[in-house]
């Protein structure tokens, strides 16, 4: 399994969820059919706008599908730049990446 830090995670003027791995490139992760896309600008994945599902449950999508899927672990690091991210969902994702570890 690949390994790759994850450069930054923030919420969009769309409103999607977005992570920015520092390596990967997931152009083909539309395949899945998980409602996770991938931006060839941007270089990152992101979600649709939370409809039934919080960020939260959107992070965890989109990590368990590239993970799962791609066969690659996206990590945090003291380096992750959080974008547009409240204190909660923040503490929620580093819990959450802790336990998984």
């Amino acid at each position: 399994m690949t390994i790759d830090k994850i450069l930054e995670i923030g919420i969009d003027d769309k409103e999607r969820l977005f992570i920015k791995p520092e390596k990967e490139r997931f152009t083909l992760i539309y395949r899945t059919a998980t409602e996770v896309h991938w931006d060839n600008k941007g270089l990152l994945l992101y979600s649709p706008k939370p409809r039934e599902w919080t960020y939260f449950d959107w992070f965890k999508q989109i990590t368990g599908v590239t993970e799962t899927e791609c066969n690659c672990k996206l990590i945090l690091t003291d380096e992750t730049k959080w974008t547009n991210i409240s204190d909660e969902l923040k503490r929620q994702i580093i819990e959450y990446q802790k336990a998984t570890a």
